[in-house]
């Protein structure tokens, strides 16, 4: 009982010595809009889809002209920049977090594999993983969904299925590191399965890179949606997503910038707070933070 609160009480100064301000924002950050995704049905002041002539172009509330009905103003269509943003930011999080699931499960599988069983597999996998790195990935994810019809699972597809390489190298390079510990050994002299010890000891020493990767690769997918749905590539109309609201002002910056501006916001914003949040989890969960050294889980 008292080395289980000690050990509470550790884990607790840990977390706080490590929460910097940065990593303290983008958790704060990333929880907001998650809640406002959540929760947007019954946030957003207007239908983000309702279009009204009459309301082309009104300013944010706080410039000459503005309305207090559209605090950020409305779009060439009349629509709620705000409630559209709220809107938007629930698809791109939907894309960033189940493509990240994709490409995690995909990569750590392989990253697995083909760091503890080593050899031909493992030679296979990363020669395969090194082709896929020399093509930059928006540009796989460009090509792919002009060949394929538009749409949010497509993308979602694309997307998973083309980042995951990251994944494997981080994972395989830290399985290659784990692998050659002591009670490893041990537990293969031992006669443990491979099944047994992979999931016993391997796994549980590489889940904080992987959660940490996962983490800034959450932001990294909500970037690439955005860029795609600003070239038109990505969602399409009439979902909501920030890139499309970027592609929606981008004519009308010299006249009407917050049409265009807030989204570019919101893109940033939740991009600088995954990996702020991603660079706060690396420190927290760094093994040499956790027991004095790699978890040994026995």
């Amino acid at each position: 009982m008292e080395a289980t609160s000690k050990q509470k009480k550790a884990n607790q100064a840990r977390f706080f010595a490590h929460l910097s301000p940065l990593g303290l924002a983008g958790l704060v950050t990333v929880f907001l809009i998650a809640v406002l995704a959540i929760f947007a049905p019954w946030i957003v002041p207007h239908d983000p889809f309702q279009i009204d002539a009459t309301q082309r172009l009104i300013p944010p509330a706080w410039m000459e002209n503005g309305s207090s009905l559209h605090w950020l103003g409305t779009d060439h269509l009349g629509r709620d920049v705000l409630s559209r943003l709220i809107y938007g930011g629930r698809v791109s999080l939907f894309v960033g977090i189940v493509s990240v699931v994709i490409a995690g499960f995909i990569g750590l599988t392989l990253g697995l594999a083909s760091g503890y069983l080593g050899g031909w597999l493992d030679a296979l996998i990363m020669r395969f993983v090194d082709a896929m790195l020399a093509i930059p990935t928006l540009l796989l994810v460009l090509v792919a969904m002009v060949m394929l019809e538009p749409s949010i699972a497509t993308l979602i597809l694309i997307i998973g299925l083309t980042s995951w390489v990251q994944y494997t190298r981080v994972v395989r390079g830290e399985v290659l590191s784990v692998k050659e510990r002591e009670f490893v050994q041990s537990a293969n002299t031992l006669g443990a399965s491979n099944t047994y010890i992979v999931r016993k000891h391997i796994l549980p020493n590489v889940l904080s890179s992987f959660i940490v990767i996962a983490t800034i690769g959450i932001g990294t997918a909500i970037l690439t949606e955005s860029s795609l749905s600003f070239l038109g590539f990505g969602v399409q109309p009439p979902d909501i997503t920030w890139g499309g609201m970027l592609n929606d002002g981008r004519n009308y910056l010299a006249t009407s910038w917050w049409v265009a501006t807030f989204p570019g916001i919101a893109i940033t914003v939740t991009v600088l707070s995954f990996t702020f949040l991603g660079d706060w989890l690396r420190d927290l969960l760094d093994p040499r933070f956790i027991r004095g050294g790699i978890k040994d889980d026995k």
